[in-house]
């Protein structure tokens, strides 16, 4: 748990008495590859924090094609932000893509803790507001820049994740058939 500590400590010291409150409040899950913690339909009631592993979010449209929504690697949060806040039906999948591990914590017990450890409050207000920032750009990015520009900011932003998610999700996420985006690699590597 220690990462998950340093992450919250980063935005919101908290002393010793309440990291021990933290620890107890968060249960830790291990995921397989290709396991599920959310589905479409089931209402998120846990945020999660991803100590090891790589997982994404995504959704299917009527036909059943996928549309990769999101990634998390270790140290990130991922969840169904929507369905958490709102307490209706997911409309993304929650998945595994490598084994993993994560940290989360119930709705409830969360606001519990918010009272317990109000430094909680000012970190959870943090995270939310970074994460509409970041949909607020990903909503922008699609919009407005090309195909290439889309594929050379997600390397410059994220080079991790380029190596631990196959070449079909990485096209899903930047709107792109997978044919495309190896074109677009090609060209690039020229």
């Amino acid at each position: 748990m220690e990462k998950l500590i340093a992450h919250i400590q980063d935005l919101s010291p908290v002393s010793a008495e309440e990291i021990s409150r933290i620890e107890k409040a968060f249960q830790e899950k291990k995921l397989a590859k290709k396991e599920f913690i959310l589905k479409a339909g089931d209402v998120s009631q846990h945020m999660r924090f991803i100590d090891s592993g790589a997982l994404r979010t995504y959704y299917l449209d009527e036909d059943g094609k996928e549309f990769v929504q999101s990634f998390g690697i270790e140290g990130w949060w991922l969840n169904d932000l929507y369905s958490y806040l709102s307490q209706s039906p997911a409309t993304q999948f929650i998945q595994a893509t490598e084994p993993s591990v994560i940290f989360q914590i119930h709705r409830d017990r969360l606001e519990e803790l918010f009272k317990e450890v109000p430094a909680m409050e000012r970190f959870f207000r943090i995270k939310m507001q970074s994460a509409y920032q970041a949909a607020q750009h990903r909503n922008l990015q699609v919009k407005i820049e090309s195909a290439v520009e889309r594929y050379a900011n997600f390397r410059q932003s994220y080079p991790q994740l380029e190596q631990r998610f196959p070449q079909y999700m990485i096209a899903s996420y930047l709107g792109l058939t997978p044919e495309h985006l190896s074109y677009i690699r090609r060209k690039a590597l020229k």
